[in-house]
């Protein structure tokens, strides 16, 4: 007898299908956090957020911007950074302050060198006469390029429909019951990108208004269910609202330790 052929392996969306009402959730949060959808970020040539978002990447909005001010007013053509080298760029990035300065000028560092060695031009534009998977794998191949940046400047600076998924994200799905809980960040956003309407605005949309929303209403610790738009579609808020899954207590700090500043990771 012929051997059957192997099953394929079931899709995230077959795994987990979408609710019914994932289309008025993504409407509601659309109607509370943008009425009015803003422009997108964008810059001529993508290679600039690629690198802009690499330095948001643990760090504060605040921060992120002083030092791409820094670089771009110390750098004014990429040329001059690439021989500079990864030290000149370590300075730069630490005269204006925030963290992982070492490894993040190795990243952009790389990103140049990677770039001239393979192209022979510092820039991205090309992207643009990509298709969508091919435009994300030349992203992806790039130093300290992941899943997560390769999807917002697809997004922000090829308008692309991508879907990143950032932790505040990951988090509404989770609560939701869109995903399980324990599915990690990247492969939550391989869900969502199955199960969106695959044009730019709806995902434009529903990435801006799921970060917000995660940053103001569904928060880590003490999530605000009685004013959140999706509290009758939700299964977690009657457990938030009824006490039963109170705010984990605090960890105490060793004695005699400091302990290490923390940084935020942007949701856009």
């Amino acid at each position: 007898m012929p051997t059957p052929a192997p099953r394929a392996r079931p899709t995230l969306a077959e795994q987990c299908p979408p609710p019914a009402h994932l289309g008025e959730i993504v409407s509601r949060l659309r109607a509370r956090y943008l009425p009015t959808l803003p422009a997108p970020r964008r810059w001529p040539d993508p290679l600039a957020g690629v690198l802009r978002t690499i330095l948001a990447q643990q760090n504060t909005r605040a921060v992120a911007t002083r030092q791409w001010e820094a670089l771009t007013l110390t750098y004014p053509v990429w040329e001059a950074a690439l021989l500079d080298g990864e030290g000149g760029i370590e300075t730069t990035l630490r005269r204006a302050g925030g963290g992982l300065t070492r490894i993040k000028a190795d990243y952009l560092y790389g990103i140049l060198a990677a770039l001239e060695g393979s192209r022979g031009e510092l820039s991205l534009r090309f992207l643009h006469d990509l298709g969508d998977d091919e435009a994300r794998a030349v992203l992806e191949g790039l130093p300290g390029v992941g899943q997560r940046t390769a999807s917002l400047v697809l997004l922000f600076d090829l308008l692309r429909p991508a879907m990143p998924v950032d932790t505040n994200i990951a988090r509404v799905a989770a609560r939701l019951d869109l995903v399980p809980e324990a599915w990690s960040v990247g492969r939550t956003e391989a869900w969502f990108g199955q199960v969106i309407a695959r044009d730019w605005e709806t995902r434009y949309a529903l990435h801006l208004s799921g970060v917000r929303h995660g940053h103001e209403t569904c928060t880590p610790r003490r999530p605000l269910c009685g004013r959140c738009v999706l509290r009758d579609l939700c299964p977690s808020s009657a457990l938030f609202l009824e006490g039963e899954a109170p705010e984990p207590p605090p960890t105490k700090k060793p004695a005699g330790k400091r302990r290490a500043g923390t940084q935020v990771r942007l949701g856009g």
